[in-house]
């Protein structure tokens, strides 16, 4: 492939990233990123149009021609169209932006949108993690759990384009927990973030710390420093997500998993209790299967948007 220079834009519910991804050399090249808040509670209008703004200003700061805009967005995406499709209360009036012709209108550049963690896993799937390998079961867990799974180099989008949503798998230790979906039992809402926390505080920990909230880095603080509530609350999350883990190996396996996200850098009772319930659900054949950290970090969106601009990263159902 040519050398070509990608627009390339993140579109998350707190930050809007936006940079050039050269692509068609040894690794892909990025450069001159941009990072400004979503204002997501502003509304669609308002996000759109910082996003307008941004991909405007990129093309500024590029050298020479730019191919096109790739975008990683937040919500469900239509990737043939590029409408957002379905948003949450996260990112209110955001569902039904026509967002590629809203972009190709404004620049007079084509425009390809896929959603924010099928992206990070189509680049971490090619450039990353899963790098040579047939296909890989990709698990984003931070303030939310999102997935995919990509198979040679092509993300399996499901007849709603909403597959890999390893969040919203019924999970034991959830039952009877309320999910921000509406449903109960999933697993998001007792192995992200949030859930790690709630569970801190349940079990007799501090809400606050430094006059500021409780949060997950100071959770595994006090868990390498031997909190015991600390350490209970990161295993129960890490054997949740190695349950369901070690259950989609068995419908689907991949050649390894790839793990990212804020709370996949835990420390060793939140990985060991993940690693122990992984075998304890997967089946003999798929045991083995590597279990490894994203090598990319933010820039595995920017990349995937712009592969997916380049070159589908998508598989029709």
């Amino acid at each position: 492939m040519d050398k070509k220079t990608i627009v390339s834009v993140d579109i998350g519910g707190t930050k809007i990233a936006c940079g050039l991804v050269t692509l068609g050399g040894e690794a892909p090249v990025i450069e001159k990123v941009e990072k400004v808040p979503t204002e997501a509670m502003k509304g669609g209008e308002h996000v759109l149009a910082t996003v307008l703004e941004q991909v405007k200003a990129a093309i500024e700061r590029a050298d020479g021609e730019v191919a096109g805009v790739g975008i990683s967005s937040a919500g469900v995406v239509n990737p043939r169209t590029g409408d957002i499709t379905f948003a949450n209360e996260l990112m209110p009036g955001w569902g039904g932006t026509a967002l590629a012709t809203e972009v190709t209108k404004a620049t007079g550049l084509a425009c390809r949108v896929l959603n924010d963690v099928h992206a990070h896993a189509l680049g971490e799937a090619r450039w990353g993690g899963g790098r040579g390998k047939a296909s890989c079961l990709v698990a984003a867990v931070g303030t939310g759990i999102g997935g995919a799974f990509v198979e040679h180099g092509h993300i399996m989008l499901g007849a709603h384009d909403e597959a890999g949503h390893i969040g919203h798998v019924c999970c034991p230790a959830a039952a009877g927990v309320p999910c921000s979906c509406g449903a109960t039992g999933h697993l998001e809402p007792i192995a992200a973030g949030p859930g790690i926390i709630a569970e801190y505080v349940r079990l007799g920990g501090d809400e606050t710390y430094d006059g500021k909230p409780m949060d997950g880095a100071e959770i595994d603080r006090r868990a390498a420093a031997g909190d015991e509530a600390a350490k209970a609350a990161e295993a129960r999350a890490g054997r949740a997500l190695g349950e369901v883990l070690g259950s989609m190996c068995n419908m689907l396996d991949p050649a390894c998993v790839i793990l990212s996200g804020s709370v996949a850098q835990c420390g060793p009772d939140w990985s060991d209790a993940m690693k122990e319930a992984f075998r304890g659900q997967a089946m003999p054949p798929v045991a083995t299967t590597p279990v490894v950290d994203g090598e990319l970090g933010g820039d595995a969106p920017l990349i995937g948007a712009a592969e997916n601009f380049v070159e589908s990263g998508y598989a029709e159902c």
